[in-house]
């Protein structure tokens, strides 16, 4: 994702030199992204599951006991990266194909974009088969 952004930054600053437009403003909203997309740390803490964003400004929290299932599945190119609406639920990913789908006691799903998702899919049935 890093080096796609500094491309799109690096096309997008020379391509607008001849425009009248401030070639200065995408740049720097691109830059923004990066810095807050950059990385997505996911860890459980305090019985809660956190995936976080570039500098954590940006996270999604869920408590391990509203978990009822998981799953490792494979994700489509051109459900891409960032935060977005797939057939799966929200999908939070930052590079790659794989992913953890997990369900909600309420029935909502989202989706977790990661390089292990067999180790996140034991680490979450771990914590969530142990509750008491």
């Amino acid at each position: 994702m890093i080096w796609s952004l500094l491309a799109i930054i690096l096309i997008a600053s020379v391509g607008l030199i001849g425009l009248h437009a401030p070639p200065v403003i995408v740049p720097i909203i691109l830059l923004v992204c990066l810095a807050l997309f950059y990385k997505l740390r996911i860890t459980i803490e305090d019985e809660t599951l956190c995936a976080s964003f570039g500098p954590g400004i940006i996270r999604k929290k869920v408590r391990l006991a509203e978990i009822v299932g998981c799953e490792p599945i494979r994700i489509r190119w051109w459900f891409g990266w960032g935060i977005h609406l797939t057939p799966c639920g929200w999908l939070y990913n930052v590079s790659g194909f794989d992913a953890v789908a997990i369900t909600l006691r309420d029935g909502r799903k989202f989706a977790l974009g990661t390089d292990d998702p067999d180790g996140l899919t034991e680490v979450i049935r771990r914590y969530t088969s142990n509750r008491t």
